[in-house]
């Protein structure tokens, strides 16, 4: 019996009934100028093709020379993330056929990586509170990218159904580092919101370091997330499933929590969770499997005999370790106290992955309660509607900040700051841009809105006689309507006072 989407336990039901193990491998691709192992420009969304040479399309007689700066990068991760710098290591061959692997293998490393044994604390919020879990990790190693397939003509943008495949090779040979973490058991229920924050966290620390800029809608970072069900924390660990390349934040928590229902639903029937790849939907929030890992592929891995050997140089890695930037951590700490926040109001902002963002805006000139004002109230409520992370949006904190300071100028009332700043999301240009554009400006001119004040008066004589007989409160009915006529460009407080002086 096949045990379909619609028939799958609830979420509930799954985890009362079993113990979620997750594991997740990062892919992080570094922003250095040039490749891996050749000279070409790393730069996102050039001409398919047009950022390629004889050494990352594989032609016979190049010759890989190894990127300095991305092993400089790949170590600053790794001490980062608590994780030993090994004095020796090397790269390898990994060989396998597929399309957008110009060479018919990938150099990467294999049983030699450059950092292991680290760790991560991440912070997870519960019903009794905030509490940290330690996600224990298996090692950092590098590797290069590979090129990018487009399937043309099918419905989902997959090879199955299809009319033919063409492949871009500028992403092939872009320096990627893979973070692998060891099992992760004790998380329960929370095991998605673990998975979706050891992402977020790992996504903060690449930022603050500076190596990549971590969009993953551009897939600069993706997640692999492993899931497996056993029986209770007691059992050891079972078949697991991989879900490759998931590249959003709220999709990492999604697919894990779908796999745990999935899973469940095969075992309570009676059934086997099969070992394999799958793929991710966002649109339909269900995953499909891809190719069947039951038995260890063989990539036939053998040491890469044009590369020697890396041997960080150990003054070097603790100079490294001695210019680290602030943790995440300590920054929270810090602007705790700068900025006077609750730790509730911090932990709002942590939790919208609005830090970042906020403490940019601020550096922009903006006061921090109106910076946090507009990143976790309009913006957030635009990213929650595209289902995208805060910074994932085509709008800037020196773009907000900018918005802030006409509201305190008095040019922007904050219905008209809303419109501002959906005109910088849809592409308009800058803050000021979009005012003069769509003509968003404060009505101050008091002749301009007595006019409108009268006219509102005069549609509604009953709500004027309520204030003239001493109801304020129904002035706020008048207010709309000049609101309404002006759209939203009159001074609300200026109404309401020439409102009152009108029916006094």
């Amino acid at each position: 019996m096949t045990v379909t989407t619609d028939r799958l336990p609830s979420y509930d039901e799954a985890v009362a009934a079993f113990d979620p193990v997750i594991g997740l491998e990062v892919h992080v691709e570094l922003g250095t100028a040039s490749k891996m192992f050749c000279g070409c420009s790393t730069t996102f969304g050039a001409p398919p093709n047009s950022q390629v040479c004889p050494t990352c399309l594989g032609l016979p007689g190049s010759l890989p020379v190894l990127n300095g700066a991305a092993v400089e990068s790949t170590v600053r991760v790794g001490l980062a993330l608590n994780a030993t710098i090994v004095p020796w290591c090397r790269f390898a061959r990994k060989n396998y056929f597929y399309p957008d692997m110009p060479k018919n293998f990938q150099t990467s490393q294999y049983d030699e990586p450059i950092c292991v044994d680290g760790w991560l604390d991440v912070e997870l919020v519960t019903e009794d509170g905030a509490r940290t879990v330690r996600v224990e990790i298996e090692r950092v190693h590098m590797e290069e990218d590979t090129g990018k397939s487009l399937h043309v003509g099918g419905a989902t943008g997959r090879i199955h159904g299809a009319d033919h495949s063409l492949v871009d090779y500028n992403r092939a040979g872009i320096p990627l580092i893979e973070i692998v973490t060891r099992p992760v058991e004790g998380a329960g229920a929370q095991a998605p919101e673990l998975a979706r924050a050891y992402v977020t966290a790992l996504r903060e620390i690449m930022r603050g370091l500076g190596v990549s800029d971590v969009r993953m809608e551009q897939g600069s970072l993706r997640c692999d997330a492993n899931v497996s069900l056993r029986p209770g924390p007691e059992a050891p660990l079972v078949t697991r499933s991989e879900t490759k390349n998931v590249n959003s934040l709220r999709s990492v928590e999604r697919a894990v929590r779908h796999e745990i229902r999935r899973q469940a639903g095969r075992l309570t029937a009676g059934e086997r969770v099969v070992q394999e790849t799958r793929h991710w939907h966002e649109d339909t929030g269900i995953t499909t499997p891809g190719r069947s890992k039951e038995q260890a592929e063989d990539y036939r891995y053998f040491p890469e005999p044009d590369l020697v050997p890396v041997a960080p140089d150990r003054d070097w890695v603790e100079r490294l370790r001695a210019e680290l930037p602030e943790t995440p951590d300590a920054r929270r700490i810090r602007l705790l106290d700068e900025w006077s926040l609750s730790e509730f109001d911090l932990q709002s902002m942590v939790n919208a992955g609005a830090v970042d963002l906020v403490a940019q805006t601020v550096e922009a000139g903006a006061p921090v309660d109106a910076a946090r004002k507009w990143w976790l109230g309009e913006i957030a409520r635009v990213a929650n509607e595209r289902g995208v992370a805060l910074d994932e949006l085509p709008i800037t904190p020196a773009q907000v900040a900018a918005v802030v300071a006409l509201v305190e100028a008095g040019e922007l009332n904050d219905t008209l700051a809303r419109q501002v700043i959906e005109g910088v999301l849809a592409g308009e240009g800058e803050p000021a841009e979009v005012v003069a554009e769509r003509g968003l400006a404060v009505l101050s001119d008091d002749t301009a809105l007595l006019a409108a004040v009268d006219a509102a008066l005069a549609e509604q004589p009953d709500v004027a006689e309520k204030i003239r007989s001493g109801k304020v409160a129904a002035a706020g009915a008048i207010v709309g309507a000049v609101m309404k006529a002006t759209r939203g460009q009159a001074d609300a407080a200026r109404v309401r006072e020439l409102v009152l002086s009108r029916c006094a």
